[in-house]
């Protein structure tokens, strides 16, 4: 059976959880080969009142959902913006030429905040049509950054079903302890269940989780499935 390489990339440990937990739960099970790129380090175990550092977390979810390639680009949280652009580029670029990948859940770049708004310009750039191997790319919502910004830009054009992957996303979410908040803000468990099912609602679903396509190229004439 075919396998779709999937990248999913991300600004902070957790997003990739917030945004596409659900979606990368999927391709798991469907066999598909998943990577995930977290271009910063998050908390050190210094900064961290557990004494853990972010990379415990991370592990942690990544278990959750059958991941074993991952990867942190090392870039400091907040702080991606005294980067020049190319410094974030090339790291990528490098990772996409190795990964291959046909499908890209990347963050969405018109939020409220700054390093998901930099990280978004340098995927465009990394992620330039000049490779055929290239399908789909899809920005997703992250809970608590994507509502948030002003003039609300990001407008889904895909809904996924995740009804059969919505618990392998909170248990995952669930493993970043320190970014939780208690219920009823959009970090917690019980607004990522209810959010979910919001969505879904939209299409007559459960539950789903939702993007906004970027670029999707159907090669050869082929009808889109």
């Amino acid at each position: 059976m075919h396998k779709t390489p999937v990248l999913v990339i991300a600004a902070h440990p957790d997003d990739e959880v917030l945004g596409c937990g659900g979606a990368i739960a999927l391709h798991r099970d469907a066999g598909d080969p998943v990577t995930v790129v977290i271009a910063t380090r998050g908390r050190t175990a210094e900064d961290s009142a557990s004494g853990k550092s972010q990379f415990t977390y991370t592990d942690a979810a990544m278990k959750v959902l059958d991941v074993s390639d991952y990867r942190f680009l090392g870039f400091p949280d907040q702080k991606m913006d005294t980067f020049g652009l190319t410094e974030i580029i090339t790291p990528l670029e490098s990772v996409v030429r190795e990964v291959r990948p046909r499908i890209v859940y990347c963050q969405y770049g018109g939020d409220i905040n700054h390093d998901h708004n930099v990280l978004f310009r340098a995927a465009l750039v990394a992620l330039r049509p000049l490779e055929e191997y290239l399908q789909s790319i899809y920005t997703y919502d992250t809970a608590s950054s994507t509502e948030w910004a002003y003039p609300r830009t990001f407008i889904p054009d895909t809904w996924l079903d995740i009804t059969l992957s919505l618990e392998r996303k909170i248990a995952a979410m669930a493993c970043y302890e320190p970014e939780l908040r208690e219920f009823p803000h959009p970090r917690s468990c019980v607004a990522l269940r209810h959010r979910a099912a919001a969505f879904g609602s939209m299409c007559c679903l459960n539950a789903a989780e939702i993007f906004m396509t970027v670029r999707r190229v159907i090669r050869n004439g082929k009808t889109p499935v």
